[in-house]
């Protein structure tokens, strides 16, 4: 399965159409911005302080804006006018990345800025925040790069004289740029190569891919190593999307490729921070409307369809969710972080449906009048018509468990995907080509769904894409009456245990409400979706191993998409035989409340409840802080911290808990920034 992310090399003639207007404000800022940017370091150079490198980059910080886009969009827009215009605008308040996506974007031409600018322009940015600023920026120049397409070639070749260039020409002079003590208060999140490593698990039978991958691998363990020291940047490789590796014949042995590159490395996993998905692709980020991709419809179930061929992942959310899985199951650590790419994937418009339909008879129908993806391949991805912007750049968009971090916008919305062979095009890709078609691999054939009627080269400036993009954005980016629903259901209450077994937990909940209507709710297991059901009397999950304690959270959605803000939690321990909670079963639950908080500390009480047949001996509550909270006195227990870890044993005066029965403690703390709720692991003897 393919997924493209095209060059993005610009001329003067590309933009021309749109006028003078966006060639004098580039000019303009060109011409003021060294002058500006030297004062502010003078400036800023005696109280420069590195910043810390910290778990998720995107909490706290500010965004930068790529002054080359605001130009460009912000010229769309006057040139549109009206509402049409006032949406456009709005685009370029949006942090966007930097494609470093051939050596000349390092030193920059007469109408875009080079590396060094951006970073002085971000610089001059920190010097007046009071928050870090976070720059983006792309590294996308392997030696034969996108070996499975054509728009997006590079311009090195897949040889050992490329891979010298790529090194010490490319990625040699960005890491010292981007290492340069100057810039050390930014935080700097890098996109490792886009399209690169997952053709060394699905494309080798292509002979391009096979000759490059040997590079691909050496040229991202030389760019891991030259980035990681780099202290205030934070690496992210790109893993496809859901449509490429999501059946799990390709996601295993992905994230053992991707576990392959790290281990080469000096600092091996370490070296990376985390990886993004859907990057310039298309794929939702959720499909609200069918949460079950083997729920069965007319005898066959949903993924067996054409449009999924059997591949469980309809979105990215639940594909990032079990790729996050697979790289730990591959050695990565879980504190590694996931992105998504937001940029265009949000497929609003008339075609988007607002409501299940559970009234077709066939799987292939239910699908057609359920899914949001309006693609009639998954393989579409250039220039799609029908698709809009997608969720706004957000930190923790499912809240702090979750190990999707952050969506980012990292393709620019509005430049080309690519181009199509004509006469006049000679260097292009059928695969944007609007009357082209391609095939599923499977004997299919379906059109390429590329907008009709243009033909623009890869990265220049594509209006009525952006356009397109705008209209059919979700959430809408139009005044807020104009559609697009934003408001999250209320967070699920009275989350209670309401039985255990040796291999199952029983969980129950009261509904939550929303404005357009709950349409399920997503179940966690220490972190990991387990479910997406519909009803709100429960979920029961199975499988699970006998006196094991296990951590639950559960998330309302709606009608939508939205998610609600925050999770309800509890744990429960399996019974230590393997019926029902038999005679002498031990367990227990530990459910967390804050008592009181005053902007600095606060105080808080921990009730522990048995949850087993017997009289308990002992239990321990343990749990990782999600900020930087610190205990600092607790009471009716004993208590350790080491770091976010907390562990509480109980006192010799409640340790004996009879069965249905409840004890407690409480404690108080000090924390800056954030004071979220941590998720509790109760066991019992």
């Amino acid at each position: 399965m393919l997924r493209h992310r095209p060059d993005r090399i610009k001329t003067v003639a590309a933009v021309a159409a749109l006028g003078a207007a966006m060639l004098v404000p580039l000019s303009a800022a060109q011409s003021a911005h060294a002058a500006t940017a030297r004062a502010t370091a003078v400036r800023a150079a005696a109280v420069h302080v590195a910043a810390v490198h910290v778990a998720n980059p995107y909490v706290g910080s500010t965004p930068y804006l790529n002054p080359d886009y605001v130009s460009e969009v912000d010229a769309q827009a006057a040139v549109d006018g009206g509402a049409a215009g006032a949406a456009e605008a709005k685009v370029a308040g949006y942090q966007t990345a930097i494609w470093m996506d051939h050596i000349g974007a390092i030193t920059g031409d007469s109408t875009h800025l080079g590396l060094k600018a951006q970073l002085d322009d971000a610089e001059a940015q920190a010097a007046k925040s009071t928050q870090p600023v976070l720059f983006e920026v792309v590294v996308y120049d392997l030696p034969g790069r996108d070996c499975a397409a054509l728009a997006s070639n590079g311009e090195i070749p897949a040889t050992a004289a490329g891979l010298t260039e790529y090194e010490t020409q490319y990625i040699d002079p960005i890491a010292a740029l981007l290492g340069n003590s100057a810039y050390s208060n930014l935080r700097i999140s890098a996109i490792i190569e886009p399209d690169s490593l997952p053709n060394a698990v699905t494309n080798q039978s292509k002979a391009a891919c096979a000759t490059a991958a040997p590079y691909y691998e050496t040229g991202i363990e030389y760019a891991l190593n030259k980035l990681h020291p780099i202290s205030n940047l934070y690496t992210y490789l790109d893993i496809g999307h859901a449509g490429w590796l999501g059946w799990t014949s390709n996601m295993t042995p992905a994230a053992q490729e991707y576990a392959k590159v790290a281990k080469a490395t000096t600092a091996g996993f370490a070296s990376v921070d985390g990886f993004i998905s859907d990057t310039a692709n298309y794929t939702p980020t959720e499909e609200p409307y069918l949460p079950n991709p083997t729920l069965q419809v007319g005898g066959s179930p949903l993924d067996s369809v054409n449009f999924y061929q059997y591949n469980p992942a309809f979105d990215e959310h639940s594909y990032d969710e079990a790729m996050h899985a697979a790289l730990v199951a591959a050695g990565f650590p879980s504190t590694v972080g996931m992105l998504i790419d937001t940029s265009r994937n949000g497929w609003g418009g008339p075609a988007r449906p607002t409501a299940l339909n559970s009234s077709p008879t066939t799987a292939t129908a239910y699908v057609a009048a359920n899914k949001i993806d309006q693609r009639p391949f998954r393989g579409d991805w250039c220039n799609i018509q029908g698709a809009g912007i997608g969720a706004r750049p957000t930190a923790q968009p499912y809240g702090a468990a979750d190990p999707i971090i952050a969506f980012v916008w990292i393709k620019p919305p509005g430049e080309s995907d690519g181009d199509y062979p004509t006469s006049s095009h000679t260097h292009g890709d059928p695969h944007c080509d609007p009357n082209g078609t391609q095939t599923d691999g499977n004997g299919g054939t379906y059109p390429t769904d590329a907008i009709p009627g243009y033909d623009v080269p890869a990265g220049q400036w594509f209006a009525a894409e952006f356009q397109q993009l705008v209209a059919d954005a979700y959430p809408a980016l139009g005044a807020s009456t104009g559609g697009g629903d934003t408001t999250p259901p209320s967070v699920p209450t009275g989350l209670t245990v309401t039985g255990t077994t040796g291999s199952s937990v029983s969980l129950s909940w009261t509904a939550s409400t929303d404005n357009v209507g709950v349409t399920g709710y997503d179940v966690y297991r220490g972190g990991t979706r387990v479910a997406t059901v519909t009803s709100d009397t429960g979920y029961t999950d199975t499988g699970l191993t006998a006196g094991t304690a296990y951590s639950y959270t559960v998330d309302a959605r709606d009608a939508a998409g939205n998610v609600s803000a925050a999770s309800a939690a509890v744990t429960a321990t399996t019974a230590s035989s393997g019926g029902g909670g038999g005679t002498g079963s031990s367990g227990c639950t530990a459910a967390y409340s804050v008592s009181s908080d005053w902007g600095s500390g606060f105080n808080a009480a921990v009730t522990v409840t048995n949850t087993g047949t017997a009289t308990t001996k002992s239990w321990t509550v343990s749990w990782s802080w999600p900020g930087n909270q610190q205990i600092g006195n607790l009471w009716n227990g004993s208590w350790s911290q080491s770091g976010a870890s907390v562990t509480v044993t109980a006192a010799s005066y409640n340790n004996a808990v009879a069965a249905g029965g409840s004890t407690g403690f409480g404690f108080g703390g000090t924390y800056s920034g954030a004071n979220t709720a941590p998720v509790l692991s109760c066991t019992a003897s």
